[in-house]
């Protein structure tokens, strides 16, 4: 497995925050789980950037997927093969943080309280 620490980038930070406060989910792995499956649900490929991860917010990939971190990263490793014909493991993290930070804007945009975060799930 090529991914071992999950970090976020200041502007991921600040977003996660005011979710939080929104949804009153206070685990950042919570919202980063929920964040990673609203890009991946998402058809497009997110578009390639450069992202910075320097904020203080920091996890093992253990503590990002609980008890489920296999499950995730067989879908990431899925929808990379699917997007891009195959899976380069020097490049999955790469891919991971991508997914990971819009779907952390996503997250902003469309849950301003726990009901309407359920409501995404559906």
């Amino acid at each position: 497995m090529s991914i071992e620490t999950v970090r976020l980038s200041e502007k991921a930070k600040g977003q996660l925050i005011t979710v939080k406060k929104n949804t009153k989910i206070d685990n950042w792995n919570v919202l980063c789980r929920w964040a990673l499956m609203l890009s991946l649900k998402e058809e497009s490929i997110p578009p390639h950037e450069d992202i910075v991860t320097n904020s203080n917010v920091e996890m093992t990939w253990k503590v990002f997927g609980g008890e489920f971190s296999d499950i995730y990263l067989a879908m990431l490793r899925q929808r990379v093969k699917n997007d891009f014909g195959k899976i380069d493991e020097d490049e999955l993290n790469y891919h991971f943080k991508l997914h990971l930070h819009r779907g952390i804007s996503y997250l902003l945009n469309q849950s301003k309280n726990i009901d309407e975060m359920v409501k995404l799930a559906l």
